[in-house]
């Protein structure tokens, strides 16, 4: 078993998620379409590759379309039959049907020219009949088909930003309901996943119907046992010599078991012992390894994502509030129901609908697994993310409950220079 840090494992590299699995083919298998949701780093994309990988062990078509970079609706259409390259027949139909090629060129065209190709052959006017008639060749080709389109919340969000935004997602997502609708009882299987949350952004622009054809499957963390598992098949995999207990307290140092920050502890420990030369690593490393190696500098660059993927999922008064929310239950543990009012205090003068908009970026930062919702306010999960967070505010940010209680909007400070 590899290590991996950054980029997403199959095969003999893929550690467990066995349930998670047997669901999503079960689903594949009975052509539901799902939207698969999960916070970063944990292990969406591995896992759909992985099915995808036994599924096509099994005769299955497999397309994978990642539409993080995509900028209109055209680029997504190219993108998802760009990903039929790899399946020659199904690859020259889509070709036929949308007019570029004939059959006997085809097959010279690499991956990138096939994608820009068909890329350059629609516009704001055919995208959608395109569309309709990619769908349509997925549904009836002679194997079955599991398309997984990845990160298509970030493409929503990125639309927002253009002109006539929200109509522009909500014709897409309209689009999209309706051509599923009409394939529907054919090959295809649609998964779609992303980092940041499809369903608090339908919600937030009141069009939550467009996504309810979707059967919803949340991936979680790794629970105590399968993350010390996986630790030290790591270990063992890497001739790592590790004393008892190494495992257990890695994942109390986490707080919970996100696979990547699993691996990625583990790959700083590692590095610790080579560098150090040390024949055995015991508990007493991890906290040192901890501070110094996914706090310190060479942490930083997994850990930002966090704070990128936030500001894709929020506009600039949504990411500001985050921001407040996210420094208070670092520095004090919770965002607590008092926090709450101080914070809507604090942005009345600025905002109407403060109430809302405080509701709404906490609900992304609850589905999107930066916060547990408890009965004493909202708290980090993940200790190496409180920790993170705390080290990114504690000499920036003032919390809410240690201002002045006529503290208003004009003394944010340094609130919206993030």
């Amino acid at each position: 078993m590899r290590v991996s840090t950054g980029r997403w494992v199959s095969g003999d590299d893929f550690f467990d998620r066995e349930p998670e699995l047997r669901l999503l083919e079960t689903l594949a298998r009975e052509h539901n379409h799902v939207l698969l949701t999960g916070q970063r780093r944990m292990g969406k994309t591995s896992l759909t590759r992985e099915l995808g990988r036994r599924l096509e062990a099994d005769g299955w078509a497999f397309l994978f379309a990642d539409v993080e970079g995509a900028d209109d609706a055209e680029d997504v259409i190219a993108r998802i039959a760009g990903a039929s390259h790899g399946v020659r027949s199904l690859r020259s139909r889509l070709a036929g049907r949308m007019g570029r090629w004939a059959e006997e060129n085809i097959n010279e065209v690499s991956v990138s020219h096939f994608r820009i190709g068909l890329r350059a052959g629609l516009s704001a006017g055919s995208w959608r009949r395109h569309g309709q008639q990619l769908l349509e060749e997925c549904a009836r080709y002679e194997q079955p088909v599991l398309l997984v389109v990845d990160e298509l919340p970030i493409f929503l969000k990125r639309m927002l930003r253009h002109a006539e935004g929200r109509g522009r997602v909500d014709a897409f997502l309209s689009w999209l309901r309706g051509a599923l609708q009409e394939v529907e009882g054919g090959s295809l299987s649609l998964i779609v996943s992303g980092s940041i949350g499809l369903e608090p952004l339908v919600r937030r622009l009141g069009i939550p119907d467009r996504i309810n054809h979707f059967y919803p499957v949340h991936l979680g963390p790794w629970n105590r046992e399968t993350s010390v598992r996986c630790f030290n098949r790591l270990a063992e995999s890497q001739g790592l010599s590790v004393a008892a207990g190494v495992a257990e307290a890695v994942y109390d140092q986490l707080g919970i078991g996100i696979p990547h920050h699993v691996q990625s502890f583990f790959a700083r420990l590692r590095d610790f012992a080579l560098m150090g030369g040390r024949e055995r690593l015991t508990a007493r490393d991890v906290p040192e390894v901890y501070q110094s190696a996914l706090l310190g500098p060479r942490g930083q660059s997994d850990l930002v994502h966090y704070e990128t993927r936030l500001k894709d999922a929020l506009d600039e008064e949504g990411y500001s509030i985050a921001m407040e929310i996210l420094a208070e239950a670092s520095l004090r543990g919770a965002f607590t129901r008092e926090a709450r009012h101080r914070l809507e205090r604090r942005y009345a003068p600025l905002m109407d609908d403060v109430r809302e908009r405080v509701g709404d970026a906490l609900d992304v930062l609850a589905h999107d697994g930066y916060l547990e919702p408890g009965p004493e306010g909202h708290r980090f999960g993940s200790r190496l993310l409180k920790d993170w967070w705390a080290s990114r505010f504690r000499d920036s940010r003032i919390t809410l409950g240690s201002r002045p209680q006529d503290d208003d909007a004009r003394t944010r400070g340094g609130a919206d220079d993030d």
